[in-house]
Parts: structure tokens; C-alpha cells; sequence
């Protein structure tokens, strides 16, 4: 994940659930950067899966070269 605010780059397990409070914190996705504090949502895992997709073409084309 990246934090939208500050940038910096982190993973769902370092981050804080956000919303503690709120009523809706049971169906709510976001997460709060450990740097900063803002709530960032999740990246789907259709943009997961298209990363991890073309990670690997990129990496078969950095070992071709």
C-alpha cells in the first residue's frame, strides 16, 4: 500500500485499522498509514493481481536483456 498523503509505502499489516469508532468499522476497508495517520483504502486485488502480472513480464524482460 501507499499512503495517498505522504507516500509512504507500507503493508496491510503495518497499517491501523481505521474507523475504530465508527458504526460502519465492521465493513469498512480502510486502514490508516503508521506514518502519518491517514485512511487509505485497500487496493483491489484486480490492481494486486495486474502488479503481480506485469512484475513478471517486466522481470522476464530485465533478464532477456
Amino acid at each position: 500500500m501507499r499512503c495517498d498523503f505522504c507516500g509512504t509505502v507500507f503493508t496491510e499489516a503495518e497499517a491501523r485499522p481505521a474507523c475504530t469508532g465508527c458504526p460502519l468499522a465492521g465493513v469498512c476497508k480502510k486502514r490508516k498509514c503508521p506514518r502519518c495517520g491517514y485512511e487509505v483504502l485497500p487496493e483491489p486485488k484486480w490492481v494486486k493481481a495486474l502488479k503481480a502480472w506485469g512484475g513478471s513480464i517486466f522481470a522476464g524482460y530485465k533478464a532477456n536483456r
